[in-house]
């Protein structure tokens, strides 16, 4: 039997491989969990079940004596719906109620439209869409926090601390807030020797260190211990 070596199917698998390794190594640069090869597989296996889905249906088309109907599309509707489990794993719960990972499974779901659409032979609209993926997740934050309300320049910190004496507790909350600190909520929970553990969820300034913030706290007066965690 000769195999019949379609250049159209080569060339779809290649673009896809190329736009997928972009996405991919636009999270492998932020050191997430999915990156190159996982957004490679993701594009390129997406693509190919495109293709094998378009070319099914016309290859097993309704003749003389079998009458069989195919959406072109079908198999591509049903990656859409498993893909959403990858993305769905990448997607964590701190300790602290914080939601991680939200971007990541965007990203991935992402690489399996490409690959769909690659597949689908739209070439031009899957490089306009990894295109506007890039942009979207790196050019427009840098635009946001030059030119965006003050609310979208800052960024949220855990701040946990072990305060002495409960008398004290107030007049640390507001030594914190002083200093162009904004207190969003506060759990506060006692410890033995007249001790106390206070978390404390707070906003500041995109451009603040972390570590300008943990110096300036510690300086504060009765806080026995800090701890400074990045959400």
């Amino acid at each position: 039997m000769v195999l019949h070596l379609d250049i159209d199917i080569i060339i779809k698998l290649l673009i896809s491989a190329i736009l997928g390794s972009i996405i991919g190594l636009e999270r492998e640069l932020k050191r997430k969990p999915i990156g190159l090869k996982t957004c490679l597989v993701i594009s390129i296996v997406s693509c190919l079940l495109t293709i094998v889905s378009i070319k099914s249906a016309y290859l097993f088309h309704s003749s003389e004596f079998l009458n069989i109907t195919m959406d072109p599309l079908r198999l591509a509707a049903q990656i859409v719906s498993g893909i959403g489990f990858l993305g769905a794993g990448v997607i964590l719960r701190r300790e602290n109620d914080t939601i991680v990972g939200l971007t990541t499974a965007a990203m991935i779901w992402g690489a399996s439209g490409i690959g769909i659409a690659v597949g689908a032979g739209f070439y031009v609209e899957a490089l306009v869409g990894v295109t506007l993926l890039i942009i979207s997740v790196e050019l427009i934050p840098i635009l946001i926090n030059i030119l965006g309300p003050k609310r979208l320049k800052e960024r949220e910190l855990i701040l946990k601390i072990t305060v002495k004496g409960i008398e004290n507790i107030k007049s640390v909350i507001d030594q914190i807030t002083s200093q162009d600190i904004t207190v969003k909520n506060i759990k506060i929970k006692d410890l033995q020797d007249n001790e106390h553990y206070i978390q404390v969820k707070i906003s500041v300034f995109n451009k603040r260190r972390t570590t300008e913030i943990y110096y300036d706290i510690q300086q504060i007066d009765n806080i026995k211990g800090i701890e400074i965690e990045s959400i």
